[in-house]
Order: C-alpha cells, then sequence, then structure tokens
C-alpha cells in the first residue's frame, strides 16, 4: 500500500528527493522549478518508485521527440498496478491502456487518426452552442447566491458534461449499473484515478474496475444499437484496414474520461483563480473580451496543468545527464512553460503575450489530440462566467486548496460577487 501524503518524508533537497504530491509542490511549484534549473535541471527522485524530471524547456522538447527512446507505454506519473476482473481475479489490464496516448509507433499513428476528425475544429465548433448554454445553466444555480465554489460548482462541471454529451452519455442519467453516469461519477472516476488514487493502488484498482465495466457496456450498446455519437462512429471506424474491437474502442473511451476532464477543469479553475486574485486582468478582459483566446493561451502556459510520463528504452542522456533504461521520465510540459530562456518574465501573466509557444498541451506525436475541444471549452467557461459575473474576486474567509501530481488545479475555489 502507499504511504499516506501526510506521513511521507519532508523533502530533503529536490533536486535528488522531489516529490510532485507534495503540498508545497501542488500549491506553488514554480519557485521549486526555478531553483533547479540554475542549480540541477533534471533532477531525480526514488520516491513512487523513482523518476527524472526535467526542468528547461529546451530539454523537454528534446525529450519529448525521443521516441521510442522514450516510450508512451506508461503515460502515467507513478508505478502502475495491474487491474484484475473482480470476479475471477484475472488480470485484464496489465498496465494503463488508452491508445494513442500509451502506444508508441507504428500503432500510434492509426489509433491517433481513428480519432482526430471527432477534435477538429469543425466538430469541436459543434458542442459549441451546448458548451454556452451549460455554462449559464450552471451560473444560474449560484448567480442569486452572491457566492460559489468556482472549481466544484463550475469548472469541475463543465468537462465531464461536454464528453458526456459527446459520447452520447446522457449527462444526467442516474448512477445505476447498466443504465449510465451522471458527471459526478464521471468527476468521481477521474479523481479515483489521477487524485486520490494516485497514491493509493486500492482505491485506483477499484476505480479503473468501474471504467472498464461501464465502457464495456456502453461499447456493447453500440454494437447492437449504432448511433451518431462518438462511440458509434469509433466502432463504425478501422486501423488501417482493420475492424476496432471492443477492446480498443473501450479503451479509447477511456482516454476521453480521463485525458479529457481533468485536465480541463484544472485549466478553468486555475483559470478563475487567477482573475479572481488579479482584477486588473479581470478587468481588462471584461473590457476588451476580444483578448480572451489569447488570455487563455498566457493562462494555458502559466498554469499549465499535465505533466505526463514516459518509460526510457534505452539509455537516453539530456544536459549532461544519463537516464537508464528502464526509468520513468516526468515530461514537465509546466516547467518548461516557466522557462525564462524561451519567456521573457515567464511567471507572470501577460494576456496579451504576443509570442507564446506554450507547450501546455504537450509537443511532437503525442501532442494531446484533444486541444482543439480544451481551448473551446476554457474560452467559453471563461467568457460566460465574466459575462455574468464581472466582479468575482476570492472569498479570503475560505481555503482555495490545490492537487498535483499528473494534473494540477485548484479543487475548491471559493469566490464571491455582487448579486445580479
Amino acid at each position: 500500500m502507499a504511504t499516506a501524503p501526510d506521513a511521507r518524508p519532508p523533502v530533503g533537497d529536490w533536486a535528488t528527493d522531489y516529490d510532485i504530491f507534495d503540498p508545497a509542490y501542488c500549491a506553488d511549484p514554480g519557485p521549486i522549478w526555478a531553483d533547479l534549473r540554475d542549480r540541477c535541471p533534471v533532477a531525480h527522485t526514488e520516491r513512487w518508485g523513482g523518476s527524472y524530471l526535467p526542468t528547461r524547456y529546451e530539454d523537454v522538447a528534446e525529450l519529448a521527440r525521443l521516441v521510442p527512446a522514450l516510450s508512451n507505454q506508461l503515460p502515467i506519473v507513478v508505478p502502475p498496478v495491474p487491474i484484475t476482473d473482480p470476479v475471477t481475479g484475472e488480470v485484464i489490464r496489465a498496465r494503463p491502456h488508452i491508445p494513442p496516448i500509451s502506444s508508441d509507433p507504428p500503432f500510434h499513428g492509426p489509433a491517433r487518426r481513428l480519432i482526430l476528425p471527432a477534435f477538429s475544429p469543425q466538430a469541436v465548433a459543434t458542442h459549441e452552442p451546448y458548451t454556452r448554454d451549460l455554462a449559464d445553466r450552471l451560473v444560474d444555480g449560484f448567480a442569486a447566491r452572491g457566492r460559489c465554489d468556482g472549481a466544484v460548482e463550475f469548472a469541475q462541471q463543465i468537462p465531464p458534461r461536454v464528453i458526456a454529451h459527446l459520447l452520447g452519455v446522457d449527462e444526467n442519467r442516474a448512477d445505476r449499473p447498466g443504465s449510465g453516469v451522471s458527471p459526478d461519477t464521471m468527476i468521481e472516476w477521474v479523481r479515483g484515478l489521477l487524485e486520490f488514487g494516485a497514491t493509493n493502488p486500492e482505491l485506483r484498482i477499484a476505480t479503473a474496475q468501474k471504467i472498464f465495466a461501464f465502457w464495456g457496456a456502453e461499447v456493447a450498446e453500440r454494437r447492437a444499437q449504432p448511433g451518431d455519437d462518438f462511440i458509434s462512429e469509433l466502432l463504425r471506424g478501422d486501423l488501417d484496414g482493420e475492424p476496432v474491437d471492443d477492446d480498443h474502442a473501450v479503451a479509447t473511451c477511456n482516454l476521453l474520461l480521463i485525458a479529457g476532464i481533468d485536465t480541463t477543469w484544472s485549466s478553468i479553475g486555475s483559470a478563475l483563480w487567477h482573475l479572481a486574485t488579479h482584477p486588473g486582468d479581470r478587468e481588462r478582459l471584461v473590457a476588451e473580451p476580444e483578448l480572451l483566446p489569447m488570455a487563455v493561451e498566457e493562462l494555458l502556459r502559466v498554469y499549465s496543468p499535465v505533466t505526463m510520463g514516459r518509460l526510457a528504452t534505452e539509455d537516453v542522456t539530456v544536459d549532461g545527464v544519463t537516464i537508464p533504461a528502464g526509468s520513468r521520465v516526468l515530461m514537465n510540459f509546466p516547467a518548461a512553460n516557466r522557462d525564462p530562456a524561451q519567456f521573457p518574465d515567464p511567471d507572470t501573466v501577460v494576456i496579451d503575450r504576443a509570442h507564446n509557444r506554450h507547450v501546455a498541451f504537450g509537443i511532437g506525436i503525442h501532442r494531446c489530440a484533444g486541444s482543439n475541444l480544451a481551448r473551446m471549452e476554457m474560452q467559453v467557461a471563461l467568457s460566460v462566467f465574466l459575462e455574468r459575473l464581472p466582479e468575482f474576486h476570492l472569498d479570503v474567509t475560505g481555503p482555495v486548496t490545490w492537487c498535483g501530481g499528473q494534473v494540477r488545479g485548484p479543487r475548491t475555489l471559493p469566490l464571491v460577487f455582487p448579486t445580479p
């Protein structure tokens, strides 16, 4: 069993003993990255199975392109656990199976091409009216109170419903075996895998079993009664001329759940936190809403949520450090986006920053396939919030809590605002 987060020994030296689940790292990793860039740009730790942590933009970009020397077969940031059938006890998943994110060439290309049409700008645009209506409905639920939890009541509620809408799962269906899933249950599943389950293998296994069972039932239903949703289109597709089998379809649905929910809600929540604590930026976006697309890119840069894992299949050397075969490397895209060698004044949000080649969505062949959808959700969510509640700020009487590890973002975000 994993050591409970509050029972782990404190970090002695971040260069040789970093802990991506440490409360200080979750709350504000920027100063830690700045220190490491100067004295140990590729850090190492034995915690969580051991890993290497690059902090410079050039190093992260170089490592991201080393495929398959750095394999994506283990994209998580902690050691994997076998997923077993709860009835038979047989291993049904020996490692995370979420193509194309957990695959390397040559299989990676066909698996990625299979899903790209659903995330093209044109396809994403069809989901914008639903997303805007959803954001308005969420604001309707708390606007008259003059306060809300911007993370729990708003940011965390948008991506699960958008993904459910895309997949053809009713956002309001009850959580009954065989009948569907409610957005709250999707939230619990994602947190059970990426947040609480990251340091609790038993919870991760139990959560994965529920997810695989759910998607298995959904795929079987679409096999019997195809519709016009993502799952049905997936089953009508092919992988280099071969039909898509149920296992691949289930794994792809798993990808959308894991990669498309916590990541985006963390970005929306971090953006709300920034605007609530930087009134000048908030007021400027209210006065100049045309700046919002540019501001979203800058907020993605400064508050990049995702760190991905890679597995070294051979010895790899970067910045004078040799990473032995078999080692885990944490693709530290958030730290790369704060590198002063790439971005002037990197820790400051400049909402109209003109030159912004951030890597919040990754880089290379494994760049996020759903980036268009994430951008749309973020722009719509912030646009609606700023239009409806333009004078919101942080409620200093309540705590802001942050989650870290694979995905960093606020989990509680108390906000107050004048009632309409």
